[in-house]
């Protein structure tokens, strides 16, 4: 008998979206081009999960031209029911390539939609010609153009691998890690790790902490379902728990996770995950630097 697919209640940017890495002569700038294909079936509400990251989106629509927008860091998910099929390719920035590449810190663009264009930084000049670029010729343009464009000193070069590291420590540790012990890891004061998140990535430490342990749940509960949830499609499939995804993920108990689920994403786990979700809105309005 086969077996029947998983419903999903909630369509988010993550299931939908495939992504490739960039090249190594493009990390200090860019992490990886996602691919949303065009979304027809626009009965489907649609949620953007919280993300410690700065985009530039490439936006089509049938029948009208491409346009370049960028995404900032965005603390809290929204939900939107698109009135139009549209399809994105979607940059994401390195975490502190936000000044060198758009001219401003992350901070500025945090929860923001701004025309790439609109930005005092060099990636502004290239707007024109991404909008026109396949998905292929994206990699080989930026390649060939942004060295020669980008104009970073030593310092500012030492503070984004300060910054990676500091990352790669916080996303490496599911208990989380205190300000006093990451900053040590990095060699830097407390003031300076928070200066450096909040320029380089939009977000406090601790706020980049809460956004990417929600985000593990999100993808651990799609790969092991909650028992009793939407996702479930057989009793004898491995099922888990809020107190188990709690353990797992660094929160101090299943109160803490539902807590700061709610807080981020609006509701609480278990309503997510069967579609109890705010009301859809139309999509944001651009914003202005």
């Amino acid at each position: 008998m086969t077996a029947m697919p998983r419903p999903v209640p909630v369509v988010t940017a993550d299931l939908v979206e495939a992504t490739v890495p960039v090249p190594e002569s493009l990390r200090p700038w860019f992490t990886e081009l996602g691919r949303i294909p065009t979304v027809r079936d626009l009965a489907e509400s649609f949620a953007h999960v919280p993300q410690a990251a700065t985009t530039i989106v490439l936006r089509a629509q049938p029948g009208a031209p491409r346009v370049a927008l960028v995404i900032g860091p965005q603390t809290k998910a929204l939900y939107s029911h698109p009135s139009k099929p549209a399809s994105c390719l979607r940059l994401r920035l390195a975490h502190g390539a936000a000044r060198p590449l758009l001219g401003v810190p992350a901070a500025a663009l945090t929860d923001r939609v701004v025309r790439l264009a609109d930005l005092p930084g060099v990636a502004a000049d290239l707007a024109a010609a991404l909008v026109e670029l396949s998905a292929e010729d994206i990699f080989e343009f930026l390649e060939d153009t942004l060295p020669q464009r980008v104009s970073e000193d030593a310092t500012r070069r030492a503070q984004r691998e300060v910054l990676r590291s500091a990352v790669a420590a916080l996303s490496a540790d599911p208990n989380g890690r205190s300000m006093r012990a990451l900053a040590a890891d990095v060699a830097v004061s407390e003031r300076q790790l928070r200066n450096l998140f909040t320029a380089g990535i939009g977000v406090s430490p601790k706020h980049f902490a809460r956004i990417d342990r929600v985000r593990r749940v999100l993808t651990q509960v799609r790969s092991t379902p909650l028992a009793q949830s939407p996702f479930s499609t057989s009793d004898d499939e491995p099922k888990t728990s809020l107190a188990q995804l709690a353990a797992d993920n660094g929160y101090f108990d299943q109160s803490h996770l539902t807590a700061d689920f709610r807080t981020l994403m609006g509701v609480p786990p278990r309503s997510f995950l069967r579609g109890a979700v705010p009301t859809p809105s139309p999509c944001r309005p651009l914003d202005r630097i």
